[in-house]
Parts: structure tokens; C-alpha cells; sequence
């Protein structure tokens, strides 16, 4: 689903940037303009909002659930508004074709008017929109009209008011740390270095100014990527496109942590990550397998909370394979973290041979994890050595190791089950 992007987008989204106030807290100043907006216009639902640029953003709300604070840009009415530097204003929601189709429209609440003033910079930039709505068609007298007019002035003049007093204290703090950014430099470039590089691989690269290529004998591999990504590549605005993938993209690396995988890299809708490197473990396997359920369980519920909306959602599939590779650093100005080895393209084959939904694991991972988690044999595949490869389908955790029911979450028994499993095998 596209929406409409005004024509000074990039200007439009630094001056909103610059405000500084996206995710702040409620403010009782801007919940009062809209709450009289509501009742100047007689309307049951009234809001303040901010367009990023992806998602509608709700400095203040009335008439409106407490937990709803933002909502998509592509299914935003105020998405349209912003465009331009009039009032908006649609008697019937239904019989507008700019919002006709709008799942707020055609399901639950059910809106059946808007109006909308932008809010605008002196530079002409539409930050977002001082709205109201109603759930019958209806008009606004003109008096009413304008004076949403000038509320949404005064919602300008707050909002330019705090802009100034927060670039007045960052002058004041920008004084203070020129006091102290020789000292900082250092940390600073520390702290890069270990954002784009595990904490031991950093600390041997400052240490000795390049990282030993190192052979690893067992880890394991994970790849996923989505089904269909390059069709909805093709169906929705870039803007809409790339948040979709931080949203889940962001949401995979919280995973990586929990379970101590170390993530790679992303390709396109391709996503790498690995466990049992750089830091040598023995329970590797079962990491990767806990890691891989977690991701088809956030997969799901960002799949089921976009449908519900009407949006366009996405099918992941998991690959997860053991077997040695070699880690190291590439590059002298770009630094990059990666691994190597016949082991890499197995996991690469398994994620591609896998079916949307389902995590496909090798005869090797599955070796390893068998007594604890529930696996479905599914055939073989041949590989670049014309080797056959058997592959199974991951499904769950045992019931008797999970804690959940869906088999993803495992349980004290499972923590004591591996650890009497990890003391027969070796790293």
C-alpha cells in the first residue's frame, strides 16, 4: 500500500527530526489545544500528530485509546494532509477516494469524517497535523474551521518554542564538552569499533593492530530470509520498504543477544548470524535451534498484527547447519567480521531449500539437538560435491523442555538436560 510524499520530503523529515520530540512523554499544553479542537468542533475525536517517515506519531490525543500513540504513514490520513498547507477536510470518508479505503474507514472504529490543518513551518514544511474526526458525516461551520486554523498556529508556536529552549541547552552542553573531547575521542572510537566488532576481536585488533584468522571446529550457522520479499519490493514505497525490514530486522538482533549468537550480516532480506563464534561454546547447536524458534515465533506476530491491518507481511524461512569455518577480519578502512568454509554454503542451501514459515535444519545440527527438541524428517538434497544432505524440519521444543505451547520457550528441564548433554561432546 503506497501513500503520498510531498515534494521537500528530505527537508520536511530533517526539520521534524530537529524538533526533537518523537516517543516524548505526554504534554499537558498540547493535550489541552486538542481536547478544545474537539469541542470547538464538536467532534468525539480530536489529535496532534507528527509524520516520520514511516509511521503517524501522536504528540497528544482525544476521544482515542490510551495505548494507540502511532499508527503505519501508509495507512495514515494524515499521510495526505501533509502534502500540502490548506485544511483537509473529507464530509464523508466513505465517498472520498483519497481515504475511502483506509482500514480505519472500512473496519473497527468505523471513521466517517476528518479534517486536518497542517502544521507548518515559517519554511513551509508540514510536520504534521492538527486533527479532528467524527463517526458520522458531517461539516464544519466556518467558524469552526478557522479556528482550527489558529489552534494549529499555537500548536506551531509551542513547538518552535521548544525547539529553541532545547537548541539553547545544547549550546550550553556543547560548551561543557569541548572541555573534554580530546578524552572522549578515544572512547568514542573504542566504542565504534566494538559495535561493528565482537568485544574480543576488537580488543585483539587494538592490541595488535590486525586479528588472526582463526579455525573454529564446530559452530553453528543460521540464515533466514523472506518469501516473497522481491514482489513486495516491487509493491510498496521505498520508505515504507526499509522500515519494514529495520522492524524486523531490529527485532532479530534482540534475539541474537538473548541467545548469544553473534550476528554477521544482512543482504537485501537476507539475514546471518552464528553461534559458537568468536567465543568457542559447546551448546552452539542448541543456541542457534532456541534463536531460530524465537524468530519464527516474532515472524508470526508481526505477520498476524500486519494482516489484521491490512498490510502487506512477510513469510521467513530458517536454515541452521553445524560444521567447522574460519573466522576473521576483512578490510583496512571498513572492518567486517566474518566466517568461511564449506559449512557456510551448506547453511546458505538449507535456508533455500527450506518452505516459508519453517526452520530446515541439517542431519548434523539435528545430530545434536535430537533429544530435546522435535524435528521432522524431510528427504535430501544434493550439494556442490554431490553429496546428499538430509534435511528436517524443525518444529519445536520437546514438551517436556518447553514452557510454552507452542514449543519455543525452554524450561529448567531443558537447562539441566543440556547440561548433562554438553558434558559428552566437545567444543
Amino acid at each position: 500500500m503506497s501513500f503520498p510524499i510531498p515534494a521537500n520530503e528530505p527537508e520536511r523529515l530533517a526539520a521534524v527530526r530537529a524538533l526533537n520530540i518523537l516517543d516524548t512523554a505526554p504534554d499537558i499544553a498540547y493535550d489541552e489545544v486538542g481536547e478544545l479542537a474537539a469541542q470547538i468542533c464538536q467532534c468525539p475525536v480530536a489529535y496532534i500528530s507528527l509524520m516520520d517517515d514511516d509511521r503517524l506519531w501522536l504528540k497528544a490525543k482525544y476521544g482515542l485509546p490510551p495505548d494507540f500513540h502511532q499508527c503505519p504513514r501508509e495507512i495514515a490520513f494524515c499521510a495526505e494532509t501533509v502534502c500540502g498547507t490548506e485544511l483537509v477536510v473529507a464530509p464523508d470518508l466513505r465517498q472520498d477516494a483519497r481515504f475511502s479505503s483506509i482500514p480505519f474507514v472500512t473496519g473497527e472504529p468505523y471513521f466517517k469524517f476528518y479534517c486536518g490543518m497542517p502544521l507548518v513551518t515559517g519554511e513551509g514544511y508540514a510536520l504534521g497535523t492538527l486533527c479532528v474526526m467524527d463517526f458520522e458525516p458531517r461539516q464544519l461551520a466556518f467558524e469552526q474551521a478557522e479556528s482550527l486554523r489558529r489552534l494549529s498556529h499555537q500548536v506551531m508556536t509551542q513547538l518552535e518554542l521548544r525547539r529553541k529552549l532545547i537548541e539553547f541547552d545544547r549550546a550550553n552542553k556543547d560548551l561543557d564538552q569541548a572541555r573534554k573531547d580530546i578524552a572522549a575521542e578515544k572512547t568514542r572510537t573504542e566504542e565504534l569499533l566494538t559495535n561493528i566488532l565482537p568485544v574480543s576481536i576488537a580488543d585483539e585488533l587494538k592490541t595488535n593492530g590486525k586479528v588472526q584468522p582463526k579455525y573454529v571446529p564446530s559452530a553453528t550457522i543460521l540464515f533466514a530470509d523472506f518469501k516473497g520479499f522481491t514482489l513486495l519490493a516491487e509493491r510498496i514505497e521505498p520508505v515504507a520498504l526499509i522500515g519494514l525490514l529495520d522492524q524486523y530486522f531490529t527485532a532479530f538482533d534482540e534475539i541474537m543477544t538473548r541467545h548469544g549468537l553473534e550476528k554477521l550480516k544482512t543482504i537485501g532480506d537476507a539475514y546471518m548470524a552464528v553461534a559458537g563464534v568468536p567465543a568457542a561454546n559447546r551448546r552452539h547447536p542448541f543456541d542457534a535451534c532456541l534463536a531460530a524458534l524465537e524468530l519464527q515465533g516474532a515472524v508470526a506476530r508481526m505477520k498476524a498484527q500486519r494482516e489484521k491491518m491490512r498490510l502487506p507481511s512477510l513469510e521467513l524461512r530458517v536454515g541452521v547447519h553445524t560444521g567447522p569455518v574460519i573466522s576473521g577480519v576483512v578490510g583496512r578502512r571498513k572492518f567486517t567480521f566474518d566466517i568461511w568454509g564449506d559449512a557456510v554454503n551448506t547453511a546458505a542451501l538449507l535456508e533455500t531449500n527450506g518452505a516459508p514459515g519453517r526452520i530446515n535444519v541439517s542431519e548434523t545440527a539435528a545430530g545434536h539437538v535430537k533429544s530435546l527438541f522435535d524435528l521432522e524428517p524431510r528427504g535430501a538434497i544434493e550439494t556442490k560435491h554431490h553429496r546428499l544432505l538430509e534435511m528436517f524440519f524443525l518444529n519445536r521444543l520437546k514438551p517436556e523442555f518447553s514452557r510454552d505451547a507452542e514449543g519455543r520457550l525452554p524450561n529448567e528441564k531443558f537447562a539441566a538436560e543440556c547440561s548433562r548433554l554438553l558434558t559428552g561432546f566437545s567444543s
